[in-house]
Formats: C-alpha cells, structure tokens, sequence
C-alpha cells in the first residue's frame, strides 16, 4: 500500500467523458489498496473564460474578487469529480483549498504556499476516503480566497504530497512523459524513463511545458517523487509508461545531455555605440530591473578603438515594449545610442547533470551549428545547461542536428 497524490490538468478533465476517464484511473489506484489524494484543474479552457469575465467587468479590478472569479474553475471539476467517483463506488469527497486548509500569503493572483494542514485529509484516509481537492488556491492570513498564479495545480499537487507524506506524486497530463526534445519537431525523440530534478527544472524554466517550475523546484526541495503520466492511457491497465522525476543519485545511467528545450518567446535587444565608461552597463540594466522586466542572454562587444561599445540582450518577447520603451526613456543619459529589437530569434538550449564532468560539450554544439552554418546571436551557460540564441528560420534544423549529435534519437523498433 502507498499514499499518492494524483494531478489531473485541464485536458484530462475538459468534459464529462474524460472526468469519468479520469475516475477510472482513481479506482485503478483505490483497488490497488492505495490511499489516495486527487487534485484537479479547471476544465480546459475554463481559468481563460473566468479571467476574460473578470477584465470585462473591471480592467481594474480587485485582485481579491479576481481570485473568487477564477478559482470556481477548479471547485467545479473537484465536485464533478468526487460525483463520478461516488457513481463508480468509491467514497469521496472534493475539497477546495480553505477547507483543508492550504494556507498562503496574501499575494492575490500569484500567492505563495505558507503552510498545510494534513489533519483533515489524514483522518478520512483512515476512512479509506479518496480526497478530491481544487488546485491553484489557498486561504490567505485575512480569510480571502487566494489563487497561486498559472501553473499553480502543479504547485498544489507537489505541497500537498509534501505536507501528507506522500510516496509519490503522478501527474497526469496529455502526453505519456518527459521527452528528450519536442517530437512534433524530432520524431526521433524518446521518452525517459528518469530525470534528475536539476535537469527537469532548466528544462522547465527553458520552454519544456510538461511540468510547471515552482512545482519542480518544491518536488526538489522537499524530495517528493514526482510522475509524469498521461491521462489518456487505458485506465483499466496497469500504466507501464511514464517519465519518474527523482534525486540525481536515483539514475543509474546518466546521460551527459538529457535533453534539449527550446523557446519562441524570446526577443533580441541591441544598444549600438554606446559610450564605454564605468559603469554605463549599470545605467543600462539598473532601470530595467527597476521596471520589472527579465533578461536573459547578454553579449558586449567593445569597438577597436576603446571608445564605443555594443550591448546585446534577450528578454520575453512579452516584456519587449515596456523594455523598449525604459530605453527610450534613457537614452540621452547613454551617449544617443542606435537602440534596434528583433522578435524572429529562439533559445536553443541543451541540458544535462553529466555536463559538471565532461569536457567538450560546448564545443560539439558550438561546430554542430557552424557546420549547418547557424550563426549563435547569443550564449549563456550554467553548470548543468548551455543555451545559445539563433534566427528562429533555422530552429527546426538546430533542434534535430543537436538531438542527433549527442545520441538522444530513439533507436528504431
């Protein structure tokens, strides 16, 4: 016997007929003698029409009737949920977050976890009670209902199996696992059986959208294993395939590049002949972390001369105007330098634990790219991940030469 949490996402529960699939899985599990915890999302599509309410009815609305609004999407699909359970014989009943109670702080639209209260739920597994909780909210200190930003079930599901002691933690979403890269790109690509929680976490962070990061970083940090599954597999079958997220001494074999992420969502900024004197870098990246604004990749290249430099960075394509707009605002206090932006780069990064060991694995990458000849924009690095920008025509072509060259292609059947 074991106690798991079970995360349903959006497309698992987007209708009744995949509710009842989903209540099928939960049997599979409370057959097994398990003791078991389930925590939904809203039905796919729903959190977006309940935003879209909310800024109709006020653009500036009170972040605090905001999170009442779009945290009904999952109270709806918890109680459906423990319905269909209840018409297939097994006890259960749904949960939202201030019943159990999760407690956050008042950080209305994208909260953070405080606190779990396992009593509740501990006493009905003794009743052999399958708990069926709403994700993505909490209870703030003042008794408001708060919600824990995109991705927040994920988050939900990991605190949760953290605070019951749980085995483990299965996400269930619509593909069968963690894969080595996109395969609607590379068809070679293959699922892993593991992965470290490092390795999962950049891949996150990176563009990978199989798991949401705060909820990789909780697993980590609380040891929670975590497995990826999918929702659409024969409940009425033992699941043999998934991707298990573990402790980097849990894999036996470890490859020295564990897979390849890419994102769209980059945009490329360039400050040209701008005056190099101390501290003009900290005149340029000072008032746009006071704005808020992320960035990322960071190339300088200074003029033969000594007088002038180019400063190059990438942000999220979202962030683009105000960073632009920042820029604008201090550009005379820079000398008048040409400011130029482009959307049409991407983020090609590789990942792996096996990379702290190994020498030569940015030099493969760097001649993989020069011999299709792929100019990189941009470099970053980390000890585990190496990430390079490139013009977004050749992202397919990158994508599939770097799989190939560091053996990640699925052998064939």
């Amino acid at each position: 016997m074991a106690r798991l949490v079970l995360k349903f996402g959006g497309t698992s529960v987007a209708d009744l007929d995949r509710i009842r699939n989903v209540a099928q899985h939960v049997k599979r599990e409370y057959d097994a003698g398990n003791e078991i915890a389930v925590v939904v999302s809203a039905m796919s599509g729903k959190t977006n029409e309940l935003v879209g309410w909310a800024k109709d009815a006020s653009p500036m609305h009170d972040a605090r009737e905001y999170d009442a609004v779009v945290s009904s999407g999952e109270q709806v699909t918890a109680g459906l949920l423990a319905i269909a359970l209840q018409n297939i014989g097994i006890p259960a009943r749904s949960w939202l977050g201030w019943q159990i109670p999760i407690h956050t702080d008042d950080t209305h639209g994208a909260a953070r976890i405080k606190s779990i209260d396992s009593d509740n739920l501990n006493e009905r597994f003794k009743e052999k009670q399958v708990a069926v909780i709403a994700g993505f909210q909490g209870i703030s200190e003042n008794g408001r209902i708060t919600t824990l930003g995109r991705g927040g079930s994920d988050t939900s599901a990991v605190a949760i199996a953290a605070a019951i002691g749980a085995d483990r933690c299965d996400i269930y979403t619509d593909v069968d696992g963690v894969y080595t890269t996109d395969p609607r790109i590379v068809k070679q690509a293959s699922r892993m059986n593991k992965i470290s929680y490092e390795e999962m976490l950049e891949l996150a962070s990176l563009g990978a959208k199989v798991l949401q990061t705060r909820s990789v970083e909780m697993a980590m940090n609380y040891n929670v294993p975590v497995m990826v599954r999918s929702s659409f597999d024969d409940p009425s079958k033992k699941l043999e395939t998934g991707t298990l997220v573990c402790r980097e001494e849990n894999i036996v074999e470890q490859q020295i590049v564990a897979g390849i992420a890419y994102s769209k969502d980059e945009s490329k900024i360039s400050i040209r002949n701008v005056s190099d004197v101390p501290g003009i870098v900290a005149g340029i990246f000072g008032p746009l972390a006071d704005a808020n604004i992320n960035v990322d990749m960071i190339v300088q290249n200074i003029s033969t001369d000594g007088k002038f430099a180019n400063v190059t960075f990438t942000t999220p394509t979202s962030d683009l105007p105000r960073a632009l707009e920042t820029l604008e605002a201090i550009k005379d206090s820079l000398g008048k330098p040409e400011i130029v932006s482009a959307s049409n780069v991407t983020k090609i990064s590789i990942v792996g634990v096996g990379m702290r060991s190994h020498a030569g694995v940015a030099a493969k990458m760097f001649k993989i790219l020069s011999d299709r000849s792929i100019n990189i924009l941009a470099i970053t690095t980390s000890e585990i991940k190496l990430s390079v920008l490139i013009d977004a025509e050749y992202t397919e072509l990158a994508l599939r030469a770097l799989h190939s060259a560091y053996g990640l292609d699925a052998e064939e059947a």
